[in-house]
This record gives structure tokens, sequence and C-alpha cells, in this order.
């Protein structure tokens, strides 16, 4: 009898499981020793351990896997785009953890870790986008 695919949405994945597809997404296809070996300094773990990752992942439909070229080896991709992961992701952890406040999200975030020049010019960048894209309040026109 076949398996019925788990259609969990990848926000509801332990955390293991997310990071491995993080790690996926960032590579586009890897090996599971290749993506072991990419996590090894925030998440070591035995080869054994992720490949049940991977084949939990194969298993909920976010990962496909095929044979490589050489050896035994499979690789591994992502089979959905990060993006609306990430927006559920950060919406739900702006509700949490900030009462809604994506100031107090973006301010936290970059007491972590002050940002560069070349982030700060295209953080400037992202809101005077975020500016033109608003809607108008008021019948008011924007001036820049």
């Amino acid at each position: 009898m076949a398996r019925k695919k788990d259609t969990k949405s990848p926000q509801e994945l332990p955390d293991a499981e997310l990071e491995v597809l993080a790690c996926l997404w960032q590579k586009d296809e890897a090996s599971a020793r290749e993506v072991r070996e990419a996590m090894d300094s925030y998440r070591p773990m035995t080869h054994g351990a992720m490949a049940t990752l991977l084949k939990r992942l194969e298993a909920k439909g976010l990962v496909a896997r095929r044979k490589g070229l050489v050896g035994k080896a499979f690789l591994y991709r992502p089979t959905r785009a990060p993006e609306p992961m990430y927006r559920k992701i950060m919406r739900d952890l702006r509700q949490r953890v900030f009462g809604g406040s994506g100031v107090a999200m973006v301010a936290s975030l970059f007491e972590t870790a002050v940002p560069s020049d070349e982030e700060l010019a295209a953080l400037e960048k992202l809101l005077d986008e975020l500016r033109r894209k608003r809607p108008l309040r008021s019948g008011r026109k924007d001036t820049p």
C-alpha cells in the first residue's frame, strides 16, 4: 500500500527539518553529506540523522531526490520556493514575539548585528520602494 504524503506546510516543520530545507534552498541541490557539512557549525549530526531528516522532508513532498552521477549518493532539492514560507514565518514572528511591531522586529535584528554600509544602502533602497508602494492616505500626495 502506498504511503500518503504528509501535506504539512513548511512553517509547521520541526526546527531540524526547517534548517535542512533552508540549507537546500541556499544550495539548490546537494547530497546528504553536503547538507550535513554545511550545517555542522550550528547543528552537528550524524549521517544517519541527516538521511532521516531528508526522508521525512521527501515524504512531506518538500524535497525531491535523484541519483547522483557518481557512487550511491542521492542529490536532494527543494520542491517549493522559499519566499511564501519566509513571509509566513516573519508574519508569525512579528505578531507572536514583537506584538505586531515591524519596527521593533527590525531594530532587534540590527541590535544583534550592526549592518554593513552595503546593507544600509540596500535598506534605504527598500524603504524608498516601500514608500512608493504604500497607499496614499487622506488624499495627500507623498513628496520625496
